[in-house]
C-alpha cells in the first residue's frame, strides 16, 4: 500500500477514538503552551496543518480572527467543525493556498506521516513575512533512548515516516525558510496501555510495544522516568518548535 493510503486507513480507523487515545491529545496544558509558543493575536489568520479532529485549533478558537484546517483523512476531520472556519481536504506537501495566506502555521504530530522537507517549505510558503510555524512531535530525549523509542514509535504506527530529535524539528524549520527558531520542551506522563490502545493497531504490535518498555535499557527507563507494574508509565517528550518567516 502507498504510504499516503497507509496513512488515510490508519487514521480513519482510528477516527472514532483519536481523542480519547492520549493524554496529549486534549490536554489543555499543552494546548495552552502551544498557543503560548505561537503568540497568536485577534487579527490573525492561522493554518492548522493535520489538524485531525482539530484538538489543535480547539485551544485557539476565539484567539485568532480566522482558523482553516488542513487533512487528509475525512473521517477526522469531520470531528473539527466545531474548532475550523473553514476545511481543505488535501496534502500539505501541496497546500491549495497562494503565497503568503496566513499569520501562524500550526503542525501537531503531522510531518512524522509526510515528506516533512517539503511540508514544511509549504508551510513557510503559504505565511507572511514575519509569521511563525510552529511544528509539536514526540521526540527521542538524544542518542541514548532513540533506537528503543524509534521502534516503540514504528510499532504503534506503521504508516510513520519520520522519527525525530529536537534537533531534526529546528533543522526542518531552518531549511524550510525561518530566519530564528526556537525549541521548546513539553513532558506528556503516558498510560502506554491507552496510548497503544489506537483501533488501529493489533495485540501483537501492542505487546511488542510492552515487551521494549520490560527489556528497556538503563539509559531509556531513566530518560523516560519509566515504571512497570499494573500499567506501565512513560514520560513522553515533546518538542514545541517555533520558525519565524
Amino acid at each position: 500500500m502507498a504510504i499516503d493510503a497507509l496513512v488515510h486507513a490508519h487514521f480513519t480507523a482510528r477516527a472514532p477514538k483519536y481523542n480519547r487515545s492520549s493524554h496529549w491529545v486534549d490536554d489543555p496544558e499543552l494546548g495552552a503552551f502551544t498557543v503560548k509558543a505561537l503568540a497568536p493575536k485577534p487579527t490573525d489568520v492561522l493554518l492548522d496543518i493535520a489538524c485531525g479532529t482539530g484538538m489543535v485549533s480547539k485551544h485557539f478558537k476565539g484567539k485568532v480572527a480566522k482558523i482553516v484546517g488542513v487533512d487528509i483523512t475525512r473521517a477526522m476531520a469531520e470531528q473539527a467543525s466545531a474548532y475550523v472556519d473553514e476545511f481543505m481536504e488535501g496534502p500539505a506537501e501541496a497546500l491549495p493556498f497562494p503565497d503568503a495566506s496566513f499569520d501562524l502555521v500550526v503542525c501537531r504530530q503531522g510531518t512524522q506521516f509526510m515528506k516533512d522537507k517539503q511540508a514544511v517549505k509549504e508551510m513557510f510558503r503559504v505565511l507572511r513575512p514575519g509569521g511563525r510555524v510552529c511544528l509539536v512531535h514526540l521526540c527521542a530525549y538524544g542518542e541514548a533512548d532513540k533506537v528503543e523509542y524509534f521502534e516503540i514509535l514504528r510499532l504503534r504506527n506503521e504508516a510513520r515516516r519520520n522519527f525525530y530529535l529536537r534537533e531534526d524539528l529546528a533543522s526542518l524549520l531552518s531549511q524550510g525558510g525561518a530566519s530564528s527558531v526556537v525549541v521548546h520542551d513539553w513532558i506528556s506522563v503516558e498510560d502506554v496501555d491507552v496510548w497503544s490502545d489506537t483501533g488501529a493497531i493489533t495485540e501483537t504490535a501492542r505487546e511488542g510495544i510492552r515487551a521494549v518498555y520490560r527489556t528497556a535499557t538503563p539509559e531509556f527507563a531513566k530518560l523516560h522516568a519509566v515504571s512497570v507494574g499494573d500499567k506501565i508509565v512513560d514520560h513522553m517528550l515533546f518538542g514545541v518548535a517555533v520558525g519565524t518567516k
